[in-house]
C-alpha cells in the first residue's frame, strides 16, 4: 500500500479554515499536548509542517494563522503527540518475518510450545524445513529448561528443523538438520559457537552462535519477493506501533538494495538507518555511506558481534556464571579480524555497532576500540565524531561505566531486556554482578545518551512496553523480583529521550529529527493517553491513534 493511501481512512476532524494572513502549511495538529523533546521548549499546543519539515510550534492561538489553505488540520483533543519514536535496534526483516511463520512468544509452558511446534510442523510437507522462532524457557512454568531434538523428533523424523531461541542466538535443531548439516557427536565447536552435548557426549539439538551458522547455510534461500514482502510487513508492523523510525542491527546488503527498490516506488513508511553486518565490512568500505535525499534510509554502520546471550549463558563474563561451571564464550568474531576493520572504520568515518552483553565481552570491546583509537593517528580520522556504539551491553562494571565517558561510546540498551532478562539475571550472575546490570540511570547521571531500542523480533517491539520498563523496571504485571534495583530506573523524561532525540543522536541526525523543533522533519507519535502523566500500568493500555513519518499519516487506528 502505498503512503498517500492511508489518508483515505483518517477520521479525526479536518476542516479548512480561510484567514486574511494565511502562512503556507500542509498539516497543523492543535489542541494538544506535544511533548517535543527539546529542553527549550518542552510541550506546545500546536505544530504546523510544510513539504515534511516543522515550520512552527507552540500555542494554539498562534497557530491559528497556518489553519488556512490547503493544510490538512487534525484537532487532536484527547490524545497525546510525541517527537516520532524510534526503535535503536531492531530487525526489520525479522519483524517482518515474524508474521508469517511459527511464533513461540508468550507460551506459558512447554508443553504447550511443543504442542504449537507439532502442530506447525503437521502442516509441512515431507523434507521441508519446519521453521520459527521465539520460544524462551525462562516464561515456562512446568519446566525452564532448553528445548532439545527429543522433543521434536517423533514428529519431525523426515522433516529438518530449525528454531531459534527468542534472543536470536541461540536455536533448537532436531535429529534430521544435524544429519543434513553432518554434525555428530564427534564434531568440534566452531569458533565463537556451540553444539550443546549431554552428560555422554551427545548432541542435544540446542545450538548457541556461530553454531547456528551451519544450519543456516543449508536452510534453502529465499527470494527476493520473499524478503521484500518481509521488509514491508516490518515496517506496516512498526508504524502500527507508533515507530517512525528504527535502527536497523545488521541490515545485509542483499536487504539493502531490497530497501532500495521500495524506497523507489515509493513504499518506505518509516525511516531507517542501517548498519552492515561485520561479514559485509569490505563492501562497506567500497560502497561508501548510501544515503537518501529525503533521509528514509541511511546506510552508515557496522554491526559486530561478540558475545551471546545471558538467557543462553552464552554471554561471556569476567567470572564464571553463578549456575554454571564456565563464563561463556566469545570470539563470534576474533580481535585480530576485528582490529583491521576497526582502524579502516576510523579511516573512512564508519559508526562501529558491537553485539556485547556479558561484563568481559564489555571489557573486551573497549578495550579494543581504544586500541583501535591509538593505533590510528588523530590526523588521519575521518571525523573526531566517533559515536561508535555498543549495543544490548547489559553487564557493566562501574570502573567501564566510566570508560564509556572517557572513550565517548555511546550504549545502546533495550529496557524490555532489562525486565525480561531479571527473571533468571540473580540465578545467572548472583547479587553483586547483579548491582550493575542494566545500568540506565547510572550511565545517564554519568552523562551518557542511552539508545533505547527493543530488539525485535526478539522481543515484542512495543514503544509502550519499552518506555514503561524504562520508567518501571518491573515486569509487565506490575511485580518485580528480588535483586531488580529499581534505583536504576529512569524518569519518564529521560525514557522519552532515550527514544527520540538520543537515538537520532545515535545515527548523527539531531540535527534533522528526534525532536519537535522548526526546521526538522514532521515526524510524530500520537497516543490517546498522555504515557507522561498517567499512573505506570497505565502506560501499557495507550493506544497508538497516529503515526506521522514526514509530514505524512502512514498509519491511523481505525475509527480514530
Amino acid at each position: 500500500m502505498r503512503i498517500e493511501h492511508y489518508f483515505t481512512v483518517i477520521t479525526l476532524s479536518l476542516f479548512s479554515v480561510v484567514c486574511s494572513a494565511c502562512e503556507k502549511a500542509d498539516l497543523v495538529l492543535h489542541n494538544t499536548t506535544i511533548y517535543t523533546a527539546n529542553d527549550a521548549q518542552w510541550t506546545a499546543e500546536a505544530m504546523a509542517s510544510l513539504d515534511g519539515k516543522i515550520v512552527f510550534v507552540g500555542a494554539n492561538e498562534a497557530a491559528k494563522k497556518y489553519m488556512c489553505g490547503k493544510a490538512k488540520i487534525f484537532d487532536m483533543t484527547g490524545n497525546t503527540v510525541f517527537a516520532g519514536f524510534t526503535d535503536g535496534h531492531q530487525h526489520l526483516e525479522g519483524v517482518g518475518k515474524r508474521t508469517k511463520t511459527l511464533s513461540l512468544f508468550g507460551l506459558p509452558t512447554l508443553k504447550q510450545t511443543v504442542q504449537e511446534i507439532e502442530n506447525w510442523a503437521s502442516s509441512i510437507p515431507e523434507n521441508n524445513w519446519v521453521l520459527g522462532r521465539g520460544w524462551i524457557e525462562r516464561e515456562w512454568t512446568d519446566e525452564q529448561r532448553f528445548l532439545t531434538k527429543q522433543d521434536v523428533d517423533a514428529f519431525t523424523k523426515n522433516k529438518p528443523l530449525f528454531m531459534p531461541r527468542a534472543d536470536g542466538v541461540s536455536a533448537l535443531v532436531n535429529s534430521k538438520a544435524l544429519q543434513l548439516a553432518g554434525v555428530n557427536r564427534n564434531t568440534p565447536d566452531p569458533e565463537g559457537g556451540k553444539f550443546e552435548r549431554d552428560a555422554t557426549g551427545e548432541l542435544t539439538g540446542y545450538v548457541l552462535a556461530n553454531a547456528m551458522n551451519v544450519f543456516r547455510n543449508i536452510i534453502p534461500q529465499e527470494t527476493d519477493e520473499y524478503l521484500k514482502d518481509n521488509l514491508l510487513k516490518g515496517m506496516q508492523v512498526n508504524v502500527s506501533m507508533g515507530w517512525t523510525q528504527t535502527h536497523d542491527a545488521g541490515m545485509s546488503y542483499r536487504l539493502v538494495d531490497l530497501m532500495q527498490q521500495l524506497h523507489e516506488e515509493g513504499e518506505m513508511l518509516h525511516r531507517i538507518y542501517a548498519a552492515i553486518p561485520v561479514q559485509e565490512a569490505q563492501q562497506r568500505f567500497k560502497r561508501g555511506r548510501e544515503k537518501t535525499d529525503d533521509d528514509m534510509l541511511d546506510v552508515r554502520g557496522i554491526k559486530v558481534f561478540i558475545d551471546g546471550t545471558l538467557g543462553s549463558r552464552g554471554a561471556a563474563l569476567i567470572n564464571n556464571y553463578s549456575d554454571a561451571a564456565h563464563n561463556g564464550f566469545m570470539n563470534r568474531i576474533t580481535q585480530q579480524a576485528l582490529v583491521p576493520i576497526l582502524e579502516k572504520a576510523l579511516e573512512e568515518g564508519v559508526q562501529i555497532q558491537t553485539h556485547v552483553i556479558g561484563d568481559r565481552a564489555v571489557r573486551s570491546l573497549l578495550n579494543w576500540y581504544e586500541n583501535a583509537y591509538s593505533s590510528v593517528p588523530k590526523l588521519q580520522w575521518e571525523s573526531q565524531d566517533l559515536r561508535w556504539r555498543m549495543e544490548h551491553a547489559q553487564v557493566i562494571t562501574p570502573d567501564d561505566q566510566q570508560r564509556f565517558v572517557e572513550l565517548n561510546v555511546l550504549p545502546s540498551m533495550q529496557p524490555s531486556h532489562g525486565i525480561g532478562d531479571l527473571n533468571f539475571a540473580r540465578e545467572r550472575l548472583g547479587d553483586e554482578r547483579l548491582a550493575y546490570a542494566y545500568p540506565w540511570k547510572s550511565l545517564v547521571d554519568k552523562g551518557l545518551k542511552i539508545i533505547a531500542g527493543s530488539d525485535a523480533p526478539v522481543e515484542v517491539g512495543d514503544p509502550r512496553i519499552e518506555f514503561y520498563a524504562a520508567v518501571a523496571r518491573k515486569r509487565l504485571d506490575g511485580t518485580s523480583g528480588e535483586g531488580w534495583h529499581p534505583e536504576l530506573a529512569v524518569s519518564r523524561e529521560t525514557a522519552l529521550k532515550m527514544l527520540t532525540i538520543w537515538p537520532a543522536y545515535g545515527a548523527f541526525q539531531e540535527h534533522l529529527r528526534g525532536s519537535v523543533e522548526v526546521g526538522k522533519y514532521a515526524d510524530f507519535t500520537v497516543f490517546n493517553r498522555d504515557i507522561m502523566t498517567v499512573d505506570e500500568a497505565d502506560i501499557l493500555s495507550a493506544d497508538v491513534v497516529m503515526t506521522i513519518v514526514n509530514g505524512q499519516v502512514v498509519y491511523t487506528r481505525e475509527g480514530k
